[in-house]
């Protein structure tokens, strides 16, 4: 019997086969999956923002891309998951409001995708699957059994990745 474990904002967490990892309501923010399909162990991160060394107060270290991954790989290893085995699989950045400027603080979603992707990139990290950025919030369940990710939106199919 498996168990879903729920990941919030700005936070993290892990599992092993059959259990299953959801974030709900991803809009600018980005959940990042990190996968070993040997252990069958898998990690989700909801970050918040892109780079934790511009924020005072930065404790959380899921809240932010640059320290997210790096805490979720830690957990995973911990696990019994093997560094080099990862793959990840991300979704969510969206840009959730319409506005005309190029303001960065506006484009807040755009923003924390390229901090994703920089930071598993310069990892070593391949991203296998993506679904970001576009106007709309994303609901994500992944399952470590058959390394799939479904993803959720309101108005829209069932995507499986």
């Amino acid at each position: 019997m498996s168990v879903t474990i729920k990941v919030g904002m700005a936070d993290l967490n892990v599992c092993t086969a059959p259990d299953v990892l959801t974030t709900l309501g991803l809009g600018s923010c980005v959940g990042i999956i990190l996968y070993d399909s040997f252990s069958k162990t898998a990690g989700l991160v909801h970050i918040m923002l892109p780079d934790s060394t511009k924020i005072k107060n930065n404790d959380n270290a899921a809240k932010f891309a640059d320290t997210g991954i790096d805490a979720l790989i830690l957990r995973l290893t911990a696990i019994g998951a093997n560094r080099n085995r990862l793959i990840a699989k991300i979704a969510g950045g969206a840009q959730m409001f319409a506005f005309n400027a190029n303001s960065d603080m506006l484009r807040i979603g755009e923003r924390n995708t390229e901090a994703s992707k920089l930071k598993l990139q310069s990892l070593g990290i391949r991203i296998v699957a993506e679904d970001t950025g576009l106007d709309y919030g994303r609901t994500l369940e992944f399952y470590p059994e058959t390394g799939q990710l479904y993803i959720k939106s309101v108005g829209k199919p069932l995507k499986i990745m």
